[in-house]
């Protein structure tokens, strides 16, 4: 199967970020925002970075005009029906995925595949809030989109082979390492590297080292991109405690445990590069 027009739900830095690789890929792009001024928001920051790209000489003026051509944006949820594949990127809550999955099954078209961005949470829950389970799917991509090569493509109990053999050839057309992975909580790469990220945390609390030092040497000594606390901020607090929860959760693993230190952090509304602080301070 070849996707045609895509439906995103969601406008924030993944949905973007997800509508910006597949509309690069050749799709026609639709992006479902919850408001007028949010859905303006995600295509004005489209054209920002596309501008950037043209400035750095990553894309022709040409193409940067016709990748732009590609994409919209709505408010209303039916504007998908004609969709050909649907991904969800919204808040990780289960609840909230839930209903959304309902309102999706009744909107866009029988034939549809709609799937989930979810970095943890059961893709089968979501599933099942449908009458096409065979046609719902996981597909985790990774934060910054554009710049992230790997996809994670998740089989629920219910999937058909057509429906993950279609999710990972568009997964491939976008340019992106796809690995199929069971549908298990934190997938492959959050279950390995969210107890990594809570460890850190409980190292800084217990006062073994301080952020700095603990991200310079996990820099240094393995060579990482970059260190957990700036990693932390990157993907966000919240998010990270989401992720941790819904580990312990399934596994009742205490090193899915969150650190007290994260819930407090997360309370106070210090969520990293999104709110402006967390472990570091980015509003200089």
């Amino acid at each position: 199967m070849t996707f045609q027009k895509i439906g995103i739900l969601g406008s924030g830095i993944m949905g973007s970020g997800i509508a910006e690789v597949a509309a690069a890929a050749g799709s026609t792009v639709i992006v479902r925002s919850r408001s007028q001024a949010t859905a303006d928001a995600m295509l004005a920051g489209l054209e920002k970075s596309l501008a950037k790209q043209v400035e750095r000489e990553k894309r022709t003026q040409d193409e940067a005009d016709a990748l732009r051509a590609r994409v919209s944006a709505t408010t209303r949820l039916d504007d998908l029906h004609d969709c050909d594949f649907v991904i969800e990127s919204v808040v990780e809550d289960l609840a909230v995925k839930k209903a959304i999955f309902n309102e999706l099954d009744r909107a866009v078209n029988h034939l549809a595949i709609l799937a989930t961005n979810t970095s943890t949470l059961s893709v089968i829950d979501l599933a099942m809030e449908t009458s096409r389970p065979e046609r719902v799917c996981g597909v985790h991509f990774f934060n910054p989109a554009p710049a992230m090569s790997l996809v994670e493509v998740v089989r629920p109990l219910c999937a058909s082979d057509e429906t993950i053999e279609s999710v990972i050839a568009f997964a491939q057309a976008c340019g992106k390492d796809a690995v199929e992975v069971k549908d298990r909580a934190g997938f492959i790469v959050n279950a390995l590297l969210f107890p990594y990220l809570n460890n850190a945390i409980r190292l800084l609390e217990t006062g073994v080292a301080n952020k700095e030092g603990i991200d310079i040497a996990m820099k240094g000594g393995c060579g990482f991109p970059m260190g957990p606390f700036a990693l932390l901020d990157l993907v966000g607090l919240d998010t990270s405690l989401a992720i941790l929860e819904a580990l312990h959760k399934e596994f009742a693993d205490p090193n899915f445990a969150p650190v007290p230190l994260l819930r407090r952090m997360v309370s106070a509304g210090l969520l990293g590069r999104k709110s402006g602080v967390g472990f570091y301070d980015y509003r200089r």
